[in-house]
């Protein structure tokens, strides 16, 4: 239920943004924000709450996590200003940090059976993929008929039930050696991801030679250096770099990155493009997406027992495929693309995003140690995160560049179709790479090295 929450509110929010930018006057920027001051924020803080979980119960940490997320769901929906909404998201993900990971690590210690956690892990995955489909449907029909306030209030019922059922069926855990914290490490990964979203977001307005923005780049530069020259001289660091002596893992991670630039890039765009472009009230914006969301429903259980199975490299190789196709297609965008045209387009997305969720999970937590599973899992739910906040930074950024220089917003489009084009290709590369006897061998290289239980 936590889960379903917050991968429905990674969609449920773009579908409403023409809304939102009329009623509160709200620029190009100020609508990358409202995503990415939610996206940020998790990206940001999912490995300390990962710890936090460890240390004081994940049980305890989750359901902090859920109040704090529905009481930043009621201050969204009572936002007067796009600064106020833009704060309310942040706490939202302030709350949201305790719950994938925290939930992830739950499931991990419940199923202590390889195999039994594969499916388990396969479920989790599916529920990510149905709520990422449904949000837009959701938020279409809600703005539509109630008002974009609406889609806060939504969350208000299902977590709320969630707390409770949280306090009568989870066991609490607790890892038997939790990490210490790392304010330093923590300071960092904020310091570098804030500095690279403003910079990318605010370059076309403040100019890409001035001062700010240049100075934000070379902050973000120098945090990266500094974390990485930092962390492995911690005793108890905020990530154990060694993780990505994996192959699996580290493809978990870059999958993650990849996948969530294209989705968050690609629900960002279209729903301008079908809303400003073609005119489409948000109710109809939602309804186009149904390809979209009925790929994914179908296609995210079917994942998840494949790769409880037979493994990763299947789902993968299929998501790669829907991908590359999908962004291909829409490298050729114009004003009066055919709706059939768009659909099919739409549906082969469906397709990757279901394929890849529950494998990214299942390869992210292959050679982890168990002792410290609320870290090791919020890596890869970091990746995640980082994706879709780099996808719609680096979208909005490239069409307000474009525009600048006079081109319609279809044409604006096309450089990002093939970025995310190129992402498709790297799921599939990485799908075949990250399933090879020299990649299983490495994780258990890994899991010699950390001295722990392989998972």
């Amino acid at each position: 239920m936590s889960l379903l929450l917050v991968g429905m509110d990674v969609t449920i929010v773009n579908v409403a943004l023409p809304a939102i930018q009329h009623d509160l006057k709200a620029n190009l920027s100020g609508l990358q924000w409202i995503l990415d001051a939610y996206t940020l924020v998790v990206a940001s803080l999912l490995m300390l709450s990962g710890s936090m979980s460890d240390r004081f119960g994940r049980r305890r940490v989750f359901q902090i996590g859920l109040v704090l997320f529905l009481t930043g769901s009621l201050l969204c929906s009572l936002s007067q200003n796009i600064g106020q909404l833009i704060a309310f998201r942040a706490l939202q993900g302030l709350g949201a940090s305790m719950l994938n990971p925290v939930a992830l690590s739950i499931i991990a210690n419940a199923f202590p059976n390889p195999k039994d956690r594969a499916r388990a892990v396969g479920v989790w995955g599916a529920v990510a993929g149905v709520s990422l489909a449904i949000g837009p449907l959701l938020g279409g029909a809600l703005t539509q008929t109630i008002g974009w306030r609406s889609i806060f209030w939504i969350n208000l019922p299902i977590g709320l039930t969630a707390v409770v059922l949280a306090a009568k069926f989870v066991p609490e855990s607790k890892a038997p050696r939790a990490r210490a914290f790392d304010p330093v490490g923590q300071s960092l990964v904020f310091v570098g991801l804030a500095s690279l979203t403003s910079a990318v977001i605010e370059g076309p307005h403040a100019g890409w030679t001035s001062g700010l923005i240049l100075g934000l780049f070379a902050a973000s530069a120098v945090a990266l250096a500094i974390f990485l020259l930092y962390e492995p001289r911690r005793k108890d660091p905020l990530v154990d770099l060694r993780f990505f002596r994996s192959v699996p893992f580290s493809s978990a991670t870059l999958l993650a990155l990849c996948a969530f630039i294209s989705f968050a890039g690609f629900l960002f765009l279209n729903v301008l493009y079908l809303q400003q472009v073609r005119g489409l009230s948000a109710f109809y914006t939602g309804l186009c997406t149904l390809p979209l969301a009925v790929m994914m429903m179908v296609f995210a259980p079917l994942s998840g027992r494949l790769v409880g199975s037979y493994g990763t490299r299947l789902p993968l190789l299929a998501a790669g495929a829907g991908f590359l196709v999908s962004t291909l297609m829409l490298t050729h965008l114009a004003i009066h693309t055919p709706v059939t045209y768009l659909m099919v387009a739409y549906a082969l997305f469906g397709v990757g995003l279901g394929m890849v969720n529950p494998a990214i999970t299942n390869s992210a937590v292959a050679g982890m140690p168990l002792s410290q599973a609320g870290v090791a899992a919020a890596i890869a739910s970091t990746g995640r995160q980082v994706g879709a906040t780099l996808g719609v930074a680096v979208a909005g950024t490239v069409v307000a560049t474009s525009h600048a220089k006079g081109l319609d917003f279809t044409k604006a489009t096309h450089p990002i179709w093939w970025i995310m084009t190129g992402c498709g290709a790297v799921v599939l590369v990485l799908g075949w790479v990250s399933s090879t006897p020299w990649a299983q061998a490495s994780t258990e290289r890994v899991a010699h090295l950390l001295g722990d239980q392989k998972r």
